[in-house]
């Protein structure tokens, strides 16, 4: 990937990443005007003064050439559990795309010092949790200490020191700080899950619209006449009526709530990752560094306060909660006969064989737990530094939020596919057109469920290969 300018940058490339040579250019450049900005000896935060609480501490000229360095070292406070290699590339792209604007006044050798962490497939011991300030200074201390020759590796699941395993490179001034700005960590994690979440979308609602189907639901609460006024909504009941197909001949005037919502739910879910994509955007094209070089001058800013992110990571939460619930909600309907027709709880022979009903109470518990994550992470801030940071956002805790909570659904995702595969195989309906990608998929590593059996099996198939 050859990147011209930050807008390049894209995180879901995992191959090798390459600046051109007019991009290092223009950070030169910067990079010099910044170098005679701080030449004239005002006082510029966290770089010939101390950190928070101690800003008006000035530094002397020999404590300023290693105070960069330092700052990597007291601040990574963190430990175990460490982010998964996919979320720690995805802070380390994330800094880098900060990094490539301009507003850092990072040195080309910095960028470049980063693309090689990259392009190495190291990946650094970042702590999951335990941020705690204004900003991130916690785990980004230990994402970015390796460049620095400091800080730990994970190599096959084991710590081990950094040291040794990167080019040797010397932080210059402000690079330390500008290392530790922001929030590039829970942006770049953001945006891992907004992917995931899209496509953990798209399967909820072809698995719906296979429930509706079996269970032969009347249509008329997916007719875009019910979506007036919403475009969003309109297209998700298009796609559910197009995928779940015609019923001449509905089991019941009214199918269960959890069915007929399918459409508000699914759109809502939509809405939410959409909003949340434009927050990620927002927060890379914006200025988070503080300070950034701005026209010239080193401006004191506030996007470190992760606010806006934080709060849509937080509904998207939200929405994956109430999701799951409703789609446990079909599953149990589905073990219905009173519902569906078919033989109780799914089994080919009920009461010698239990059929699915543990596979519902698998997703009840998932559905519980991600109860528990949905409360809204930026609230509950307290001082640090001496009251000098009194509140945070909590954007990195909100972001790890979001991956567990995208977890937890796709596990839900699996069990409702499971149920209603089975439903489709009991009831010898035909899968309608449009889904029967989905489920000619499903079938191809589910066998078919003739009697009881570690179904737990059957979930981590569908988990590692559909949802």
């Amino acid at each position: 990937m050859r990147i011209d300018s930050a807008a390049d940058l894209d995180l879901s490339d995992s191959g090798p990443i390459e600046l051109s040579a007019a991009l290092i250019d223009r950070l030169r450049a910067t990079r010099a005007a910044v170098l005679n900005a701080l030449a004239t000896g005002a006082p510029v935060y966290g770089v010939n003064t101390g950190m928070g609480a101690l800003s008006k501490v000035r530094l002397t000229e020999a404590e300023q050439r290693i105070h960069q360095r330092n700052l990597l070292l007291a601040r990574a406070a963190g430990g175990e559990p460490w982010l998964p290699p996919a979320e720690a590339r995805a802070v380390l792209m994330g800094r880098l795309k900060t990094f490539l604007t301009g507003d850092s006044g990072v040195s080309p050798e910095l960028c470049l010092q980063l693309v090689a962490f990259l392009n190495s497939g190291l990946s650094p011991a970042i702590p999951a949790g335990g941020a705690g300030s204004a900003g991130e200074i916690i785990p980004l201390a230990h994402a970015f200490g390796p460049l620095a020759g400091i800080g730990s590796l994970l190599v096959d699941g084991a710590v081990v020191p950094a040291a040794g395993k990167l080019p040797s490179f010397e932080l210059g001034p402000k690079e330390g700080i500008a290392l530790l700005a922001g929030i590039p960590g829970a942006t770049g994690r953001a945006w891992l899950q907004v992917s995931v979440a899209r496509r953990l979308t798209d399967t909820l609602s072809l698995t719906a619209a296979g429930g509706i189907a079996v269970i032969g639901a009347s249509r008329d609460p997916y007719s875009p006449l019910c979506a007036r006024g919403d475009e969003l909504l309109a297209a998700e009941l298009e796609v559910i009526l197009r995928a779940a197909g015609p019923e001449a001949e509905p089991r019941s005037l009214q199918a269960p709530v959890s069915f007929r919502v399918a459409g508000q739910v699914i759109s809502h879910l939509r809405r939410s990752v959409l909003r949340l994509e434009e927050a990620v955007e927002r927060a890379f094209t914006g200025v988070t560094d503080s300070p950034a070089f701005l026209d010239g001058d080193f401006v004191g800013t506030a996007g470190f306060h992760g606010i806006d992110l934080a709060a849509h990571c937080d509904q998207l939460v939200a929405a994956l909660a109430h999701a799951a619930e409703v789609s446990t909600a079909r599953i149990h309907r589905l073990l219905d006969p009173g519902v569906t027709g078919l033989s109780a709880q799914l089994a080919v022979e009920p009461g010698p064989q239990a059929g699915l009903v543990t596979v519902h109470k698998r997703a009840v518990a998932t559905s519980h737990y991600l109860r528990r994550l949905a409360l809204p992470s930026a609230i509950g801030a307290l001082e640090t530094s001496a009251g000098q940071e009194d509140v945070q956002s909590f954007s990195w805790e909100a972001a790890g939020v979001l991956g567990e909570a995208v977890r937890l659904t796709r596990e839900v995702a699996a069990c409702e596919l499971l149920a209603v595969h089975q439903a489709f195989a009991l009831s010898r309906r035909p899968v309608p057109a449009g889904l029967r990608e989905l489920f000619g998929a499903v079938a191809d590593v589910v066998p078919p469920i003739v009697a009881d059996r570690p179904f737990g099996v059957d979930l981590a198939r569908l988990l590692d290969r559909l949802v």
